[in-house]
């Protein structure tokens, strides 16, 4: 027998007994109890290495994915992330049995391009889902601009790994190119094996509201329009009669006819956008046009329990995108006047009540324990919408500015709630910057699925900070666009915990002192109600997250190194940007005639394809 190797050393198992001094007994009993609990730690890590780490064990585990995103929500609207006056009970369930980010952030402050980054997991600046011009979002449904179709959406991956997918609610991303029935940009066309919702947005235009997106602009161009042909018909006419204007009656009659059209045009305008943008669809086919705003949320919730139900055997996808909340504010009335912040904080409680109601549902299909819930906004509440002394827009706690502000963060630092019963801890809080981008390689992760490897995905995998597995979040610096403009951004220095924001250009607010640009929709990205800073506006948003104290020089001294390092960063990423059409421009972004979607003949666009409710 070969020699006995004494893996326990210094305390050896194979010492004498002393005969005699207690002592001696007491010693050696006390090395072999320390020898057998060293032996005992040792298998214990090489057990322990043999398991997989938990991020690993659920990585293609294919979860249900259930995705729950907010239109205009405020962060500060939601009683978890510290509004007692708002009855968020549902929301605030997901939080206590989930993961509650705190440093959530989106990608741009409205919700065409902070929609596209979502389903791309990129800058909208990399697929063009930008403008240049001032069209901040897409304007019509009937515009060719809209989602390229060479960009891959975490639906399109899920789809290939064998996941039912689905859209329900808003997708204001395109629908068609060059065809009313081309659909080039339509959620089926990126991924989603079903739709229902509005393929447009909900809009204070859809009820006529004064809060007005276009009705109001386009009545005032189209009335003064007017008035310059009918000025210019009743001159030549007048120069016509008295001699003094040498001209056929040709030009007068056809300037007579071009100023009817106009005022003609300005009464009916209204009506034009209600049905051309205000209308539902389920698949490709329009089932109501215009929309019948107190079927919409029994239907929308009919149509995801019917979505849930058919799908429950799994695994499904299913972005479930509210028309809340966003103006008009479309509410039951069964929740009107119950809250106690007027029509929004009514529409905020009604769509906490939808979220219940899904849950509900996820419960009773016995899907609960299987299913991955996220909920989020798309970006900021609006500060802007309000008539006199009544707010029809969110609220943004003690964060700085509002929805349209690319920069301050109050616009894009939005909620972040995921729930995983079994595998993501309860209560866990996370104060890591992460983005809505970071959604699709989580959930392309957890689906078996790979990323694409032919573009620069910014978003990065959340399971090992949900999980708890990692301390600090992969992103080190997000950019901060408006339109294509980069106005400021955030460096995470990890090793002094430490989150400098640097903002390079900053709206003027109106009027004077105020904390919005009141008087118009949103903040603008360019122009002369812009400022550009020089040397540019530094915050520490670890000890000043409602950005208050702008950092110098004089009292920070390592002023010059952090705005080197910043910008050092900002180089490197414009260096990744490629040139790519911008879908949000004028010629992509103006109302064609032949793109606009009728179930009937055009312009009779209207229908009503299903019945009420159950």
């Amino acid at each position: 027998m070969g020699p006995m190797i004494n893996r326990c050393a210094p305390c050896s198992l194979d010492l004498m007994l002393p005969q005699a001094a207690s002592e001696g007994i007491v010693f050696h009993s006390l090395q072999i109890s320390l020898c057998f609990r060293s032996w005992l730690a040792a298998m214990l890590a090489v057990l322990l290495s043999l398991v997989p780490s938990a991020s690993s064990d659920i990585s293609a585990s294919q979860p249900n994915i259930l995705l729950l995103m907010a239109d205009d929500l405020g962060i500060g609207d939601i009683g978890c992330y510290g509004n007692n006056t708002m009855r968020t009970p549902n929301i605030d369930r997901l939080a206590e049995d989930g993961v509650k980010l705190t440093q959530h952030i989106s990608a741009a402050s409205l919700c065409t391009p902070s929609r596209a980054a979502f389903l791309t997991g990129r800058y909208p600046v990399r697929s063009g889902m930008v403008s240049s011009i001032g069209y901040r979002v897409l304007q019509w449904t009937g515009a060719s601009g809209g989602l390229p179709t060479n960009e891959t959406t975490f639906a399109k991956i899920l789809k290939e790994k064998g996941y039912a997918t689905g859209l329900i609610g808003k997708w204001h991303l395109g629908l068609n190119c060059e065809s009313a029935s081309d659909h080039c940009h339509h959620p089926l066309h990126h991924g989603f094996d079903h739709f229902y919702g509005m393929p447009f947005s909900l809009m204070g235009d859809c009820a006529r509201w004064e809060l007005s997106e276009k009705r109001v602009n386009l009545e005032q161009k189209l009335n003064f329009l007017f008035q310059v042909l009918a000025l210019v018909a009743l001159t030549l006419v007048a120069g016509k009669l008295t001699h003094l204007i040498p001209v056929s009656w040709k030009p007068v009659i056809w300037s007579a006819l071009s100023a009817i059209l106009l005022l003609t045009s300005s009464y009916f305008v209204g009506a034009l956008i209600v049905h051309a943008d205000c209308f539902l669809m389920r698949n490709h086919t329009i089932t109501e046009q215009p929309m019948c705003f107190q079927r919409t949320t029994p239907l929308i919730l009919q149509e995801v329990a019917s979505f849930l139900k058919r799908n429950k055997h799994g695994p499904f996808l299913l972005f479930v995108s509210f028309l809340h909340v966003h103006i008009p504010l479309i509410t039951m009335e069964n929740f009107l006047g119950k809250s106690l912040h007027g029509l929004y904080g009514d529409n905020v409680e009604e769509m906490d009540w939808m979220v219940g109601q899904i849950l509900d549902t996820l419960d009773m299909e016995g899907l609960t324990n299987s299913t991955l819930i996220y909920f989020t906004s798309d970006h900021g509440g609006s500060l802007e919408n309000q008539l006199g002394n009544t707010q029809y827009g969110g609220w943004n706690g003690i964060y700085k500015g509002g929805k349209g502000m690319g920069g301050w963060e109050g616009g894009i630092r939005v909620p972040g709630i995921f729930r995983w019963p079994g595998v993501l801890p309860a209560g866990r809080v996370i104060g890591e910057p992460t983005s809505l981008m970071d959604v699709y390689p989580t959930v392309v992760q957890l689906a078996g699925g790979e990323v694409p490897q032919d573009r620069v995905i910014d978003g990065q995998d959340l399971l090992p900070l949900l999980l708890g597995t990692a301390q600090h979040s992969d992103h080190e610096f997000l950019m901060h666009y408006c339109e294509r403009f980069l106005h400021a951004a955030r460096w995470h220095q990890r090793d002094r915990g430490t989150m400098w924001k640097v903002h390079f250009v900053t709206p003027v607010f109106q009027p004077e002192g105020a904390g919005a640009c009141y008087g118009r929709k949103v903040c603008p990205c360019f122009g002369e109600k812009v400022i550009h800073h020089d040397p540019p506006l530094l915050f520490d948003l670890s000890r000043d997250p409602s950005e208050t104290h702008i950092l110098t020089p004089a009292s920070e001294p390592v002023f010059y190194q952090v705005m080197e390092r910043v910008q050092q960063a900002v180089r490197e990423h414009q260096q990744t940007l490629s040139p790519v059409p911008l879908q949000l421009d004028r010629l992509g972004n103006i109302w064609r005639p032949w793109l606009q979607p009728c179930c009937g003949p055009f312009p009779l666009c209207w229908c009503l394809r299903e019945d009420d409710p159950q």
